[in-house]
């Protein structure tokens, strides 16, 4: 057995440990994260974890290998964002099974890698729910964490989101609406009224799910509206 094998296998054994029946149930009847393979750790346990074992890139994909749902978010914190490759961004999207490992990839690595626009482009044409979903909940976290990004690269997504406005599917749905309100934000001024004007639209349409999108995102940019008056410089 290689090192990265033995500690990939010493991690997941580490997991198993610290898993309960509780919290599975609790993931699966509180949150919606169903999980084939799972232990039931907290999240707190797993982040912990992480730091001890701090970044390897290998390792990372060992454990992703290794099936479990714990492992595949532990993976997410010990990869490292510059070694990720578009092979395997795309790998570990064809095994994502709940909104649970979607939304921790994204937050905590896939957003930090060079490659996240190409991806929320491409994933957004995909048919499958979850890898759709990791489309539009890649751009929220790159709208709240990429804070270099000039406002045009969030504007070219307005049509992508506008197309996905009308799939009914409630994971995918959820991560739009994510997307319209991390980006209409105050921070980006242009951005804002784009997500507003394309609420608006959403409103006007015949389609039901882009309607309450829109209705949704129009609530939420008037809240934020009220809490940051000022626009970003």
């Amino acid at each position: 057995m290689s090192a990265v094998a033995a500690r990939a296998r010493e991690a997941v054994r580490l997991l198993e440990s610290k898993g309960s029946q509780r919290v599975c149930e609790e993931q699966r009847t509180r949150y919606g994260i169903t999980a084939e393979k799972a232990f039931g750790v907290p999240m707190n346990v797993i982040q912990a974890l992480a730091k001890r074992l701090g970044r390897d890139h290998a390792l990372a994909q060992a454990l992703w290998e290794s099936g479990w749902y714990e492992a595949r978010l532990l993976a997410a914190y010990v990869a490292d964002p510059s070694a990720v490759s578009a092979r395997q961004m795309d790998q570990w999207a064809r095994g994502w099974d709940n909104w649970g490992v979607v939304d921790t990839h994204c937050f905590v690595l896939f957003d930090r890698s060079p490659l996240a626009w190409k991806k929320v482009e491409q994933w957004s044409r995909r048919k499958e729910e979850y890898i759709r979903r990791g489309a539009f909940a890649l751009l929220a976290c790159l709208a709240l964490h990429d804070r270099t990004a000039p406002e045009a690269r969030f504007l070219a997504t307005i049509p992508l989101l506008e197309r996905a406005a009308t799939d009914d599917r409630n994971f995918v749905r959820k991560a739009v609406a994510w997307a319209l309100r991390a980006m209409g934000g105050p921070r980006r001024p242009a951005v804002r009224r784009a997500v507003i004007a394309l609420a608006g639209r959403l409103v006007a349409s015949g389609d039901p799910t882009a309607q309450a999108l829109g209705r949704g995102a129009l609530k939420d940019l008037k809240v934020a509206g009220r809490r940051s008056p000022r626009a970003a410089p």
